[in-house]
């Protein structure tokens, strides 16, 4: 199958036969990752931890378990993502995927073990078993997350890439409103069993969808019949990341971003409680709010971005959010706290309609898994450190900081979430000033369609 720079068929609500197939294929893959992971941490709870002093600490674990492979396995799979054909490196994964998931199966006691007694395993044995399958699964992550998004500019024309982020977008919004209250419901209604074959049964689904998808030559790293040299070609993904100032602006400008969100997420139920003054029963609504945005921006991003520019519309997308921080942290009332909340879920979800079509049309294919292989473990050093710090500064060096300026009263909590706007303001002040001028590739057919769209 040709993948033409241009179609001039007027494409469908999900562009082309191959992007749907890959989008349905993205869609239950996701929904059973977010069913899962809410799964893990009711079982561990309930009954493999359950009662234990320990147990904080054994949720921990499975949290450490899926975010390891981002650093030990992320810098380097982007070598071999490269190299491999994209498509072939997804249903490999998948497959790997079913496997290690449904390996969970005999510690819900779905299937017996005989030569065991009681055919049960002691708990610790349990969540070491249940610890290495979720590292193990999130190895495979490592290489199908990146195959994924170089899939995707393989069968999507540049002018609709914004559309296909957005609707990516919206798959995952949906998820986060959907999967975990799915989960707690059929926990405690039919069980883990069915949660746990669930989502093995989604990365099968997956990969038979993924299976129909017809995609052009895959771009390689490495020429058929040439010797791959690993360091060598790792070192070219470097030195392009670093000597791009597309990249380079996108790196510093996310991890800004990344920082403050954090802070925000780690230090949010205390906020409710000290500066909006509101009960914690209403916390989740504010999550509420930010996924509805999160879900209307991505549908509206999908249709505008690409017509005002995604540079335009990624930079001073992240400036707005990093001021709207700003206006957060004085807030002392719950519903102006919603309002802001939803607000930051539409520019945040046009930020990330737009980032897609920026990465493809400014890195060459054969070096994508290179380059967001080191996006990936740099942004989840981000949340990491801001994390351990928000924490460290109200617990120790704020706890007690009460002061005033020009009239207006600062605390601990606001203090932090000021800081962190202005971090993330200047992330948004630097993507905008470093992103001028650059334009898409749309032609006038194109144009006009999304210009029906817009009317």
């Amino acid at each position: 199958m040709k993948n033409t720079a241009v179609s001039s068929e007027k494409p469908n609500i999900l562009i082309n036969r191959n992007y749907a197939l890959l989008w349905s294929s993205n869609l239950i893959s996701v929904a059973g990752d977010y069913l899962f992971d809410t799964t893990l941490v009711l079982w561990i709870a309930t009954r493999l931890a359950h009662g234990q002093s320990w147990a904080p600490l054994a949720i921990s674990g499975v949290l450490l378990a899926a975010v390891l492979p981002t650093f030990l396995v992320g810098p380097f799979a982007g070598v071999f993502v490269d190299r491999w054909d994209k498509r072939q490196t997804m249903l490999r994964m998948n497959a790997l995927r079913a496997i290690f998931i449904a390996l969970l199966l005999p510690l819900t006691g779905l299937v017996s073990l005989p030569f065991l007694h009681e055919g049960q395993l002691s708990a610790v044995w349990e969540l070491g078993i249940l610890y290495l399958l979720v590292f193990l699964s999130n190895i495979c992550a490592q290489f199908f997350n990146p195959s994924v998004f170089a899939l995707t500019g393989d069968v999507v024309d540049e002018p609709y890439r914004a559309r296909a982020t957005g609707l990516t977008q919206v798959t995952g919004s949906l998820a986060i409103l959907i999967g975990p209250p799915l989960a707690t419901l059929l926990f405690f209604t039919v069980g883990v069993q069915l949660a746990i074959l669930f989502n093995a049964l989604s990365f099968a689904a997956s990969l038979f969808l993924t299976l129909a998808v017809q995609a052009p030559p895959a771009a390689h790293s490495v020429a058929e019949g040439e010797q791959g040299h690993y360091w060598r070609e790792l070192g070219e993904g470097l030195r392009f990341s670093f000597q791009n100032h597309v990249i380079v602006t996108l790196l510093i400008a996310g991890f800004l971003v990344i920082f403050c969100e954090s802070i925000l997420n780690t230090l949010g139920i205390f906020f409710v409680q000290q500066n909006l003054h509101t009960q914690l029963n209403l916390y989740g609504f504010l999550a509420t709010a930010m996924g509805a945005g999160l879900t209307i921006g991505a549908l509206l991003g999908a249709v505008f971005a690409q017509r005002l520019g995604v540079a335009r519309v990624l930079g001073f997308g992240l400036l707005a959010d990093g001021l709207l921080v700003v206006i957060y942290a004085r807030l002392d009332n719950f519903a102006a706290a919603l309002c802001v909340q939803f607000i930051m879920g539409l520019l945040v979800a046009g930020v990330n309609v737009a980032i897609g079509p920026l990465m493809f049309h400014i890195i060459p294919k054969e070096l994508l898994g290179r380059v967001l292989a080191l996006a990936n473990p740099l942004f989840s050093i981000a949340s990491i450190l801001s994390i351990g710090g928000a924490g460290y500064l109200d617990s120790t060096v704020l706890r007690d900081f009460h002061t005033s300026l020009l009239g207006l009263s600062f605390g601990p909590l606001d203090t932090i979430f000021l800081g962190a706007g202005l971090i993330a303001t200047l992330g948004g002040l630097y993507a905008v000033v470093n992103l001028r001028g650059i334009k898409l590739n749309m032609t006038e057919v194109q144009a006009e369609e999304v210009q029906e769209q817009v009317s």
